[in-house]
């Protein structure tokens, strides 16, 4: 009997994440197909992929395209949908096995929290969704028996290191960031860094916002609030060190003193297909690590004093509530300005803890006030980045 292929709903399919995602599918697409492909306003890619992996459904965000995408569709029998509801209740359809969400911030939470009202497995990319609302996502997971399968390298790291041992009780779990493009700098080496200077990391390949958020550490800090709704741990748990050669991806400590580390070359393609097929490993073409290539790893402290925004994440995290929904929103919005050139990169700490200071906590927020604390935190952003 012919075995059936996972079909596969990428959320986000234009951007870093989506297009790795579906050089694995073309690689294996005796495994997987490509039932739904979406995309906020990069039309022009989506309709490509759309032509090449014929999927059942495309969704463009953006409805001012949809007219583009439905004429260049309109010899397949791909259906055209668009807005961001549509990007919500696709998620609902009975044909899709897994999800995903490789949506770039806040966006990724309700078509996340959709589809695990529904029933399916989620393989997150978007850190940001358990970031915003991780209590509601994992309460909601448990409820109605869906996997979560982590995509970022960190925690794919995690999770792989973890195979096999989900029944022992973790000590630690040690988060490796690369120190980005400004590792060793001082906080007054980095008054005049330019949005280019920012945009360049020395090992990975990313979109614009999480370049720029490893840069500031941001991303390692919205890792670190993943990993506990991921894994269930506390701040106390959760260590972060920096390894410049991004070798080791993250590490995991038992009770007994006994560490497992996950290694290989910084590729996202082997995190990607690892959610895609758990339990089961797939032959790849990758390439592979040699020892003898990287004969010395180091490892030293992150520098929270420079880099403020990772200590920022920390005190969200430990603060709990709607403060994690504060740090990214106003995070967001940081980020846009920066790359804007409207503040300097030393501008969004400061941004992203005046945010935190002034907006009302509330420990145990409903989805609505979730969604109405981003909106607050991105309106004082907004207003305090304008303020010279």
């Amino acid at each position: 009997m012919e075995k059936l292929k996972k079909r596969i709903a990428i959320l986000g399919s234009t951007g870093s994440i989506g297009t790795q995602a579906l050089e694995v599918i073309r690689a294996h697409s005796d495994q997987f197909e490509a039932e739904v492909l979406t995309a906020r306003n990069n039309w022009e890619l989506l309709t490509q992929q759309a032509l090449e992996f014929k999927p059942n459904a495309v969704v463009v965000e953006n409805e001012q395209h949809y007219s583009k995408v439905k004429e260049a569709l309109s010899q397949t029998s791909v259906k055209v949908y668009a807005g961001t509801e549509a990007l919500t209740s696709i998620t609902e359809m009975e044909t899709i096995d897994l999800i995903l969400t490789a949506l770039v911030g806040f966006s990724g939470l309700r078509p996340t929290l959709r589809a695990i009202e529904y029933g399916k497995n989620i393989a997150l990319a978007n850190k940001e969704t358990l970031v915003v609302g991780g209590a509601l996502v994992t309460e909601q997971a448990r409820k109605n028996k869906v996997s979560i399968f982590p995509v970022d390298s960190e925690h794919s790291a995690i999770f792989q290191c973890l195979a096999g041992e989900f029944h022992n009780p973790v000590e630690k779990i040690i988060l490796t960031a690369s120190g980005g493009p400004f590792r060793g700098k001082k906080k007054e080496e980095l008054e005049g860094v330019t949005r280019a200077q920012a945009l360049k990391h020395p090992n990975w390949t990313m979109g614009a916002k999480v370049t720029i958020d490893s840069a500031s550490l941001m991303n390692k800090g919205l890792e670190v609030i993943e990993a506990k709704w991921l894994f269930d741990l506390t701040a106390e748990q959760i260590d972060v060190v920096v390894h410049p050669q991004s070798i080791i991806h993250s590490m995991v400590q038992f009770t007994d003193g006994s560490i497992k580390a996950q290694m290989g070359l910084p590729d996202m393609r082997l995190p990607i297909q690892y959610a895609m097929t758990y339990p089961d490993r797939l032959t790849s073409s990758f390439p592979r690590f040699d020892f003898l290539a990287y004969p010395s790893l180091t490892f030293d402290q992150p520098d929270l004093k420079t880099f403020r925004n990772l200590a920022l994440a920390f005190r969200a995290l430990k603060k709990g509530g709607n403060n994690p929904c504060i740090l990214n929103a106003a995070n967001e919005i940081a980020v846009e300005r920066f790359l804007e050139d409207k503040i300097s990169f030393l501008k969004m700490p400061d941004l992203v803890e005046q945010c935190m200071d002034e907006i009302p906590h509330i420990e145990h927020p409903t989805l609505e006030q979730y969604i109405d604390t981003d909106l607050q935190a991105r309106a004082l952003a907004d207003k305090l980045s304008n303020i010279k």
